[in-house]
């Protein structure tokens, strides 16, 4: 997890124990865990707005956590009422000096995904009883958890991929490789999505890294990015400052749970040639935040104008999450 400062948090998958990576210094100091409730194997973590993490716990499930990175300790988030996790078919795994200790897997449980509502929606592995549909549910910060809708077909999101589409849906891929979309009330099958998921600039989504899934709707303007200082001529070659307000989206967008990320929470620069019609991305850099849903708060990154890019009359927009912002008029030289 990125936490909203910057700082790069792990956590040991043996225990509770957590550390951070300062992105300046390049160095990890341990940060406090004080109240996590069994060790981290399996769990998956997801921002919520007011900069704390969520968990849904795997090895004491259905229990699950709040993390509060200034506090550097876990509380109790209560029951996710439906169990999330699936047993693991694993005993002893041997580690250690010579294979002299043993790690027992938890099991397994699926992605979690922040939606613009303020909702998290969690999606589980197969039933206990090891047969049956994924449940899934549903925690708010302000009324806890509540019970959403089984996987369709007897299916589940173990150990899978999910992402937030630009509509505000929850595109989640099920462990036969069948899709679903839940929009807020039901989830629907789709096409297959045969591998990882990750939310492109332009709002599709990269399946697999071979093809690409369209969602259909579009995204409420309040969700947008806006644009308040950006310089109105810039140099090829050279490095500035923009600012605005929800820069990094209102989600990470993208949830594996404990192995592959793919979250999109930072603020992108596209600049398009208005005569040509060429689009080029300025890398991005030093963001103020990392935090989502940051609401009417002014922030900020650095972008870098491509040496290489064609010169004229261009449009810029800030992309998060796949929706882009207003399109504002520059003069790149």
């Amino acid at each position: 997890m990125v936490l909203p400062g910057g700082r790069f948090l792990v956590g040991n998958k043996l225990t509770t124990e957590m550390a951070a990576l300062d992105p300046k210094t390049l160095t990890w100091h341990a940060v406090s865990s004080t109240g996590k409730d069994g060790f981290n194997a399996e769990e998956g973590w997801t921002l919520l707005p007011n900069g704390t993490i969520l968990t849904a716990d795997v090895l004491n499930a259905p229990n699950s956590e709040i993390y509060t990175p200034s506090a550097g300790a876990w509380a109790s988030a209560g029951s996710t009422i439906v169990d999330l996790h699936s047993p693991s078919p694993f005993g002893c795994i041997a580690y250690g000096p010579h294979g002299s200790l043993c790690y027992y897997p938890p099991g397994e449980i699926g992605p979690a995904i922040l939606r613009p509502d303020g909702t998290v929606f969690a999606t589980g592995s197969y039933s206990n009883d090891g047969s049956g549909p994924g449940h899934t549910a549903i925690y708010s910060l302000t009324a806890g958890w509540s019970v959403g809708p089984d996987f369709p077909n007897g299916d589940n999101a173990g150990d899978s991929f999910a992402v937030l589409l630009t509509n505000g849906d929850v595109l989640v891929e099920g462990d036969t490789g069948t899709s679903y979309v839940f929009n807020g009330t039901t989830l629907t099958p789709g096409p297959a999505t045969p591998g990882s998921l990750m939310v492109l600039p332009t709002g599709q989504v990269l399946v697999g890294g071979t093809e690409v899934y369209n969602s259909t709707g579009t995204y409420l303007p309040a969700w947008a990015p806006a644009i308040h200082s950006v310089p109105t001529t810039v140099v090829r070659g050279s490095t500035y400052k923009i600012s605005g307000t929800q820069f990094n989206g209102l989600s990470q967008a993208a949830s594996f749970g404990d192995e592959y990320q793919t979250a999109t929470n930072y603020p992108l620069v596209r600049i398009t040639n208005t005569s040509t019609g060429h689009v080029f991305y300025a890398k991005t850099h030093d963001h103020s935040t990392m935090a989502v849903a940051t609401g009417t708060k002014v922030v900020s990154t650095n972008f870098d104008v491509p040496a290489s890019m064609e010169t004229g009359a261009s449009s810029l927009v800030v992309v998060a999450n796949g929706i882009p912002s207003a399109a504002v008029s520059i003069t790149v030289n």
